[in-house]
């Protein structure tokens, strides 16, 4: 055990022997704080879902907090890294992440759910790989932008590039299919871009050939249609593609302001279809009312501003693009999450960061607040 320590040190370059500072509370107290509200949703929206597949109500619990346990020791792993040891994560993560999201692709490694093909299995696990490339392509974009910034002002050697590297990801990742994460990896790229320094009028031309091509794309498929449809009038269709939105509204409705209480909700009860996660906040909304809403997207608003002052803070450009990258990957999809669940933009199958169910979501979720926590362990900019 001591001798693959020590390769590990030798290969990331130290751990970080002692902190220069504290972890940053305002980074894992909001974290906690949502950990703690997906449990207890999680076992609240699990409890019959629990007993009527599995026979034991606390089955999906018990699983949700053995992917805590192991998000936690990678957060402490991740934590301990210094920046010479994170820029080295850049090649394993990216090689790790095009490996697996290949292999999706491989008979009797890929698995198939619902028309889509986003799961690896093996033996007994299954893991979703576009966690992980979401996670390695902002190492990979921190590291290759901060390469590159004095060339930012030249869409061909700036923004070109990006895109271009980018596009196999976002096709690969579209082909599964999977609408939802590829719009996460736009956002996220166009949010590191901008950071980098890249114009806006090439961000601006570049994204609306991104908002054409995502156009054509949501209207090409006959189930991405009725989702249109379901979202603009999800009335029309309250039976077919507007019913889980239509649910989502009566759950918020019910709560009003102060909500029915932990556990009272009935929308959880098999009128809600993924409760537990993708509409895990429409049941906070139940049972919390506005206020609980507020406050989830109150600490979803600590760790976005905690995250940025990072990233300004940060003198390594490296180290700064990686903070931006890592913050838009958990604030972002928190935003898309909600607005799918309050009906602004259309259904999309991205689950909330910290609170969901869901193993490699929640995983590497604490995966990525480990490395803002390293970040934020850097000596301060006096």
């Amino acid at each position: 055990m001591p001798s693959v320590v020590k390769y590990f040190k030798s290969w990331f370059g130290r751990f970080e022997a002692v902190a220069q500072r504290r972890p940053d509370p305002w980074l894992w107290l909001p974290a906690a704080a949502l950990l703690l509200l997906g449990c207890l949703m999680v076992l609240n929206t699990t409890y019959f879902v629990g007993l009527e597949k599995r026979g034991d109500a606390f089955h999906f619990f018990k699983l949700h907090l053995a992917h805590i346990f192991v998000g936690l020791l990678i957060l402490v792993l991740f934590s301990q890294f210094s920046l010479r040891g994170l820029r080295r994560l850049v090649f394993p993560l990216a090689a790790v992440s095009a490996a697996m999201l290949v292999a999706v692709w491989v008979p009797h490694l890929g698995v198939m759910r619902g028309g889509a093909r986003r799961w690896l299995r093996v033996g007994p696990l299954l893991w979703q790989p576009i966690e992980m490339v979401k996670f390695s392509l902002v190492f990979f974009l921190a590291d290759f932008l901060s390469r590159r910034q004095n060339r930012m002002d030249s869409f061909e050697s700036g923004v070109l590039p990006v895109l271009v590297l980018v596009a196999p990801v976002a096709l690969l990742t579209l082909r599964q299919p999977d609408f939802g994460s590829t719009v996460m990896i736009a956002l996220i790229v166009f949010a590191m871009l901008y950071a980098a320094g890249a114009r806006l009028k090439h961000l601006g031309a570049t994204g609306g050939v991104a908002l054409l091509a995502l156009a054509v794309e949501a209207t090409a498929r006959s189930y991405r249609m009725r989702r249109l449809t379901a979202f603009l009038d999800p009335w029309q269709t309250a039976r077919g593609a507007g019913f889980q939105l239509i649910q989502s509204f009566i759950a918020l409705g019910a709560g009003g302001g102060w909500g029915v209480g932990l556990g009272a909700g009935h929308q959880k009860m098999f009128y809600l279809p993924q409760a537990q996660t993708d509409f895990v906040f429409a049941v906070i909304g139940e049972e919390f009312g506005i206020v609980g809403a507020v406050v989830v997207m109150g600490l979803f608003c600590v760790i976005l501003f905690r995250g940025m002052r990072i990233a300004h803070d940060e003198p390594d450009s490296f180290a700064s693009l990686l903070a931006v990258g890592l913050t838009a990957l958990l604030t972002l999809q928190s935003l898309i999450n909600i607005a799918v669940v309050v009906g602004l933009i259309p259904t999309k199958g991205l689950p909330l960061p910290f609170v969901s169910y869901g193993g490699s979501a929640i995983v590497m979720a604490m995966a990525t607040l480990g490395v803002l926590l390293a970040l934020g362990r850097r000596p301060a900019v006096r």
